[in-house]
């Protein structure tokens, strides 16, 4: 029984990337902290005064402006490699949550 145990036990951890490394956890932290900022951005500015009378589009396209930092940051985090194709999904992917931001603060639906 303990040999079967010790055999399973090497097994499974001579697999390379089974542990977690300090440097994923790190970058998943980091990842996770621009996502968040970028989010807390957009939220302000589609809530920001002065703005009910802007068109819903302009105003979230505004937002995605305001907040290239915060992206570019999630960016840069999100993307080590400099793969294009990810950095134009999570850029439309700004633009698609300010637009969701500004709905909300509008208390409008998508699909009215």
């Amino acid at each position: 029984m303990r040999r079967m145990f010790i055999l399973l036990l090497l097994s499974v951890t001579a697999c390379e990337g089974s542990f977690v490394r300090a440097e994923d956890l790190g970058r998943k932290v980091e990842i996770n902290k621009s996502y968040e900022a970028r989010d807390t951005c957009l939220k302000t500015q589609a809530a920001a005064d002065g703005t009910a009378a802007v068109d819903p589009s302009t105003l979230a396209h505004a937002a995605a402006l305001a907040c290239e930092k915060e992206t570019d940051r999630f960016i840069a985090a999100a993307n080590t490699d400099g793969d294009s194709k990810v950095t134009l999904s999570i850029r439309q992917d700004t633009e698609f949550r300010a637009m969701k931001y500004v709905m909300q603060a509008r208390k409008l639906t998508a699909f009215q």
